[in-house]
C-alpha cells in the first residue's frame, strides 16, 4: 500500500485478498507487514488452511520462525519442486526477526510459479516499519501481493467492530461497545477474541449483545466506566459522575485518570464542533447536517452518541466548553506531576468533575 493509507483502505484490501483466496486466485508471494498483526495473522492463517489439503500440508507446507532461521535455508526451499502437488508453501512468521532479510529478494526477485511464499512482518514488535527502498520490497510488489495492517484510531473502530460482530451473527448496542472498546482500545485482535467468547457464552437466543452481557461474561463494570461518567456529565448529573470517579479513584490501575481525560477531552470537542455547526446555522444560512453527516463531522461512534450530544449539546455553550477544554489540558499535566499540589490522581480527577460542573452551572 502507498503511503498515507487509511484504515479504509486496509480494511477493503484486506477483504479483497480474503475474496482472492475464497476463489483460490494465489499470489506467488504475500508480504504482509504493518503494526496491527490482526489482519496479518487473518490471511495468513486463511492462506494456510486454503492452498494445500490437510495431505499435501505434511509435503509440501513448512513454517519459519524469523529468530529462529537463516536466509539462506528459506531460499533453498523457496526453489525446491512440491512433492506430489501443484504448490508448496513456505511460510515466514515473525520476519521482523530474520536476519538479513533483504538477502530474501534474490528469489522474489525471480520467483517459480510452483511456490507460494507468505512472509508475516509486525513493524510494532520491531518498532520501526519494513524499509520499503529495498529490492525485496520492490521485487514484492511487482511479484506478489503486499498488504499494509493498520491499527484504527478509536474512532474507526466501530464500523469494523459492528462487522465483526455481524459476521458471528449477532450486533452488539452502544453501551455495550463502549465498554468493550474502553477495556480493550484499538487491539483488534484481543476485540475479536472478546467478541469469540460472548458468542460462545450467551444463550443461542441471544442476538444482541448488551451492556449487561459484558458485565456477566467478560468481567466488566456495566456502571463504572467512561462512557457512564461521560454520560453524567454530559447531563450535568454530579452525583452520579462523583461516585463513578471514587470508584476510579479505588481502582487506579483499571481506570488510569490520563484515560479519562482524554475521554473526556473528546466529549467536549464533540459539543464544540455541534455548537460551531449551530452558528454555522443561524449566522451563515447554512444547513444544519444531518445525523449521518454530523456522525463524521464531530467523529462519533455511532448515531445514538449524536442523539444524546444534540438532546443535551444547549447546556454547553462555547464560553464554558472552552474554559473546560483548558481545564482538561491543565490537569492532563497535574497528572503527569506538573504542580499536582501533592494530590493523587483519585483526588485530582474528583477536583476536575467538580470544575467541570462549576464551569457548565
Amino acid at each position: 500500500m502507498a503511503k498515507g493509507v487509511k484504515f479504509s483502505d486496509c480494511i477493503a484490501s484486506y477483504n479483497a485478498i480474503m475474496q482472492d483466496i475464497e476463489a483460490r486466485r494465489f499470489a506467488g508471494i504475500y508480504l504482509l507487514t504493518g503494526d496491527e498483526g490482526y489482519f496479518i495473522d487473518s490471511i495468513c492463517d486463511r492462506l494456510q488452511e486454503s492452498i494445500l489439503n490437510e495431505a499435501e500440508r505434511s509435503f509440501n507446507q513448512l513454517v519459519f520462525y524469523g529468530a529462529d532461521s537463516k536466509t539462506d535455508d528459506i531460499l533453498m526451499y523457496c526453489r525446491q519442486m512440491p512433492m506430489m502437488g501443484s504448490y508448496q508453501v513456505i511460510i515466514v512468521k515473525e520476519a521482523q526477526h530474520l536476519p538479513k532479510i533483504e538477502e530474501l529478494s534474490r528469489y522474489t526477485s525471480n520467483p517459480q510459479p510452483s511456490t507460494i511464499l507468505i512472509v508475516c512482518y509486525k513493524n510494532k514488535e520491531q518498532g520501526r516499519g519494513i524499509d520499503k527502498r529495498t529490492t525485496f520490497y520492490k521485487s514484492c510488489t511487482k511479484s506478489g501481493c503486499v498488504f499494509e495492517s493498520l491499527r484504527p484510531r478509536d474512532y474507526e473502530m466501530d464500523s469494523w467492530l459492528n462487522a465483526y460482530v455481524s459476521s458471528v451473527g449477532l450486533s452488539v448496542e452502544p453501551k455495550a461497545m463502549a465498554m468493550l472498546k474502553e477495556h480493550v482500545g484499538t487491539d483488534l485482535g484481543r476485540m475479536a477474541k472478546q467478541i469469540d467468547k460472548l458468542k460462545v457464552s450467551v444463550p443461542e437466543s441471544v442476538r444482541v449483545i448488551t451492556d449487561a452481557h459484558v458485565e456477566e461474561y467478560i468481567g466488566l463494570s456495566k456502571e463504572f466506566n467512561t462512557f457512564e461518567l461521560n454520560d453524567a456529565v454530559l447531563k450535568q448529573d454530579m452525583v452520579r459522575a462523583m461516585r463513578i470517579a471514587d470508584h476510579f479513584a479505588h481502582n487506579p490501575k483499571s481506570y488510569p485518570i490520563t484515560l479519562t481525560i482524554t475521554v473526556l477531552f473528546g466529549l467536549f470537542q464533540q459539543l464544540f464542533l455541534l455548537n460551531y455547526h449551530s452558528w454555522l446555522t443561524r449566522r451563515k444560512g447554512l444547513p444544519f447536517p444531518t445525523d449521518v453527516e454530523l456522525l463524521k463531522l464531530i467523529r462519533a461512534n455511532n448515531l445514538y452518541a449524536v442523539g444524546e450530544l444534540k438532546a443535551h449539546v444547549a447546556k454547553w455553550n462555547n464560553r464554558r466548553v472552552f474554559g473546560i477544554l483548558g481545564l482538561l489540558r491543565e490537569y492532563d499535566a497535574k497528572s503527569k506531576g506538573l504542580d499536582s499540589g501533592g494530590l493523587d490522581n483519585g483526588e485530582l480527577l474528583k477536583e476536575l468533575l467538580l470544575k467541570i460542573f462549576i464551569q457548565g452551572a
